[in-house]
């Protein structure tokens, strides 16, 4: 199959990349994805400075890298993964991988993973001795999890499973574990918003799977689209895309706070996201999709986020 002039262009822009280079690690790092982790953190302080807990600066911080490090343990695993099973060929139409393309090697990344899992543990001991053991059990499975995502005889991306790891560990493990530093177990109001994080977070992961379903098909990775099809995979896009706006609503109604369904300003973006979601061509072009739920996933963390500080503000918190 001949590349088109997009997958040329894609190439060339690539072509220039040096081995071990900065852009070498951002292209395993992916950057661009690290909101993914981030916005849980946010969404989380949010609520329980709204619902009068006092927030701690250092552990907001500590909380904000602890999150990042999971991302980017997971991104880099899934890109030394991919290579060390032979995943990275002609037919896959994603973004490049830096240990498949000689940017990086397999032995840079290990220890790049090891040294994040280092980080994490430094920053997750003072979490630890604040908020307790449960604190140390979050990490510990969170730190497994992104391991296993493409790692061990078994991987979470071989399996139908995947955007069900994204959504407990992006969305309910990381929104409620954040707010448990900050003020204990959360109630139904944390829960729901919770599942309205992680159900984007694992849109963008349909998204991908969605684009790469013929080549995972071909080479034994059973992802939900290949399992099920691409129309089956776009219906979970639509769940995965609307139901948090369903939260967002519901969160407002129970909580008496209407700031807190400011999301629902977002209602056109992601109903543009929908159709062309059904409309765009197999291939690339789904990249575009990709970071565009990504930005509709911060966008909605950073609208929920602004109408429970903004409920604090005017004097409708706890």
């Amino acid at each position: 199959m001949r590349p088109t002039a997009r997958q040329a262009g894609r190439e060339a822009s690539h072509g220039d990349i040096a081995p071990g280079s900065l852009r070498a690690w951002a292209v395993a790092i992916r950057p661009r994805t690290l909101w993914i982790a981030a916005i849980p953190v946010v969404v989380a302080t949010s609520l329980a400075w709204m619902q009068g807990h006092a927030i701690v600066p250092w552990v907001v911080a500590a909380a904000f890298v602890a999150s990042i490090l999971m991302q980017v343990i997971t991104n880099l695993q899934n890109d030394v993964g991919y290579t060390a099973r032979g995943l990275e060929n002609g037919m896959r139409v994603g973004l490049p991988r830096a240990t498949a393309r000689g940017w990086l090697t397999a032995g840079e990344v290990r220890r790049a993973i090891a040294v994040a899992i280092g980080c994490a543990v430094l920053v997750g001991t003072p979490l630890t001795m604040l908020a307790g053991p449960a604190v140390a059990a979050i990490g510990a499975s969170s730190v497994l999890a992104a391991l296993a995502y493409m790692g061990g005889p078994r991987p979470i991306a071989y399996t139908p499973f995947g955007e069900l790891a994204v959504f407990v560990f992006f969305g309910l493990v990381a929104v409620l574990g954040t707010y448990f530093l900050h003020a204990g177990p959360g109630g139904p109001l944390v829960w729901l918003a919770a599942a309205a994080t992680g159900s984007h977070a694992a849109a963008v992961l349909v998204v991908n799977n969605h684009r790469d379903a013929e080549h995972d098909g071909r080479t034994g990775r059973r992802t939900f689209a290949a399992c099920f099809g691409t129309v089956a995979s776009a219906r979970l896009y639509a769940v995965a895309l609307w139901m948090p706006f369903a939260a967002a609503a519901a969160m407002a109604a129970i909580a008496a706070r209407p700031g807190l369904a400011a999301p629902l300003l977002l209602l056109p973006m992601a109903w543009g996201l929908q159709r062309d979601f059904l409309s765009t061509p197999e291939g690339p072009a789904f990249n575009r999709i990709l970071f565009r739920t990504v930005k509709l996933e911060l966008a909605f963390g950073a609208a929920l986020s602004a109408g429970a500080v903004l409920q604090r503000l005017a004097g409708q918190g706890p």
